[in-house]
């Protein structure tokens, strides 16, 4: 069964994708969680990481598509997400293949 989309507060999608970002690779690196961890509190971190561990990659872009033209993102707002993607993509000193592809993705939904 698919998840509703919710409508997100920009934190909480910015988390969501960040956790899209983590798994592109099959390989969830214990730094990649503790710096999502770090740009949320542990509330947000904990709602987000259930709603998203239910998802699959298709019913995640869908709810990413969705809860981005919810809101109204700045150049400036744009530019610090993909920076955090970058940084949770490069994590583990590799961005292979699907990391880059998943890249292209979501670079066509935020803008």
């Amino acid at each position: 069964m698919e998840n509703a989309p919710t409508q997100w507060s920009k934190s909480e999608l910015k988390v969501y994708i960040l956790l899209l970002c983590a798994h592109a690779d099959s390989v969830v690196s214990p730094d990649e969680i503790n710096f999502i961890k770090s740009k949320t509190n542990a509330g947000i971190f904990e709602k987000i990481y259930k709603e998203f561990s239910a998802d699959d990659e298709d019913t995640s872009l869908e709810k990413i598509e969705t809860a981005i033209a919810l809101h109204q993102y700045d150049l400036m707002e744009i530019s610090a997400l993909r920076k955090d993607m970058l940084e949770v993509f490069y994590s583990d000193k590799n961005f292979g293949m699907k990391e880059r592809y998943l890249d292209r993705l979501l670079d066509n939904i935020i803008y």
